[in-house]
C-alpha cells in the first residue's frame, strides 16, 4: 500500500482520484498544523500540498519514506528544493490549472486600480456621490510591461491585446519568437522599466530576481507607473515600493502576494492610498482549484505507479535514479 498525506485543503475532485485506487491510503485532514504534519509524515510515501504547508529540511529529514512532493499549484517556494534533492525526493507542480484564474485577477487588479473602484465603492457606502475625485485612466493605448512570459504572462498578454494595449515583455528564459508570434515585443529589463505605463509580474522567485522591483529599478521607470503583483511577494522590495508611492513616482499598485503571508499589520503597503490589496487570491476560483487538484493527483499516481514524471522541479533526482 502507498500512503499519501494531504495536509492542506485539496479540492474533492483530486481526493476522489486518489481514494479510487485500492492500493492507496489517503490521510487528508483539510488543514493540518506543523506539529500534525511532522507527526504524520514519517508514514507518507507522497505528500500533496498547496501553499500553506512549508516543507523545510527538518520536515524532509522526518519523512523517511517520502518519494515525492506534489504541489497543487505553480510556485514551489514553500519547499526546500535543495534539501528535497539531497534526500532524493522528487518535487513536481501543477502549473496549468491556475493560469486563467491568475491572469484574470491580475487584469482585475489593473482595472480596479485605474478606475479606483474600491475607493469609489467605499465612498458610496459612506453615502457620498463624488464623481470628480475618482477620475480614471484608460488602458487603451497604454504600454503594459510583462515580466515573465510563461503561461500566465501569455494569458495576460492575450487579454491586454484585446484592450488595445501595447504589450512588451522581459523573460530571459524564452526566445524572442514566442512573444513575437503574439504581437508582443521582447525587450530588455531596462527598456521595459523605461517604457511601461503598467508593469505586471509573472515570474518565479530566484536568487537573481528577488527584490527586482527596488529603489534602483523604480528610478528607471516612468513617473506615474502602476505595478501589479499576482506572482510572489519576494519579487518586490515592499518598503521601496511604498516609499515610491508616497513620493509620487509610482501612481499605485495592485498587490495579491506578500513576502510574509499573511502580511504583518505594519506592512508598509497596507493602508497606503493608491494600493489595492487582495489576500493571495490568484488561484482562488472554483475552476482553478478543481483543475490543479485533478492535475496533481494524476501526476502523483502516474509517478508512483507508472514511472511517468511531469512538471518535475528537481530533475536531477530523476537522473540520479536512472529514470526519465
Amino acid at each position: 500500500m502507498v500512503h499519501i498525506l494531504v495536509p492542506d485543503n485539496l479540492d474533492k475532485a483530486g481526493l476522489d482520484i486518489l481514494k479510487a485506487r485500492p492500493d492507496v491510503t489517503v490521510q487528508a485532514a483539510a488543514k493540518m498544523d506543523r506539529s500534525e504534519v511532522m507527526a504524520a509524515i514519517p508514514n507518507a510515501d507522497a505528500l500533496i500540498i498547496r501553499s500553506a504547508t512549508k516543507v523545510d529540511k527538518a520536515m524532509l529529514q522526518a519523512a523517511t519514506r517520502l518519494q515525492l512532493i506534489g504541489r497543487a499549484g505553480v510556485g514551489v517556494d514553500n519547499v526546500d528544493l535543495d534539501a528535497a534533492t539531497e534526500r532524493g525526493v522528487l518535487v513536481m507542480n501543477a502549473p496549468d490549472g491556475n493560469t486563467v484564474a491568475t491572469a484574470e485577477l491580475a487584469f482585475a487588479l489593473m482595472l480596479a486600480l485605474v478606475r479606483q473602484i474600491p475607493a469609489a465603492y467605499a465612498s458610496m457606502q459612506a453615502g457620498k456621490w463624488d464623481r470628480k475625485t475618482f477620475m480614471g485612466t484608460q488602458l487603451h493605448g497604454k504600454t503594459l510591461g510583462i515580466i515573465g512570459f510563461g503561461r500566465v504572462g501569455r494569458a495576460v498578454a492575450k487579454r491586454a491585446l484585446a484592450f488595445d494595449m501595447d504589450v512588451i515583455t522581459y523573460d530571459p528564459y524564452i526566445s524572442p519568437e514566442a512573444p513575437m508570434a503574439m504581437g508582443v515585443a521582447a525587450v530588455s529589463l531596462d527598456e521595459l522599466f523605461a517604457r511601461s505605463d503598467f508593469i505586471t509580474l509573472h515570474a518565479e522567485v530566484t536568487d537573481e530576481n528577488t527584490h527586482m522591483i527596488n529603489a534602483a529599478s523604480i528610478a528607471k521607470m516612468k513617473p506615474g507607473v502602476r505595478i501589479i503583483n499576482a506572482a510572489r511577494g519576494q519579487l518586490i522590495d515592499e518598503a521601496a515600493l511604498a516609499q515610491a508611492i508616497k513620493d509620487g513616482k509610482v501612481a499605485g499598485a495592485g498587490i495579491d502576494v506578500y513576502s510574509d503571508e499573511p502580511p504583518p499589520k505594519d506592512h508598509p503597503l497596507l493602508n497606503l492610498p493608491g494600493v489595492i490589496h487582495t489576500p493571495h487570491l490568484g488561484a482562488s476560483t472554483v475552476e482553478a482549484q478543481d483543475a490543479v487538484a485533478v492535475q496533481i493527483a494524476q501526476q502523483v499516481l502516474n509517478a508512483l505507479f507508472k514511472n511517468e514524471y511531469k512538471n518535475v522541479k528537481n530533475p536531477e533526482v530523476l537522473e540520479r535514479l536512472g529514470k526519465k
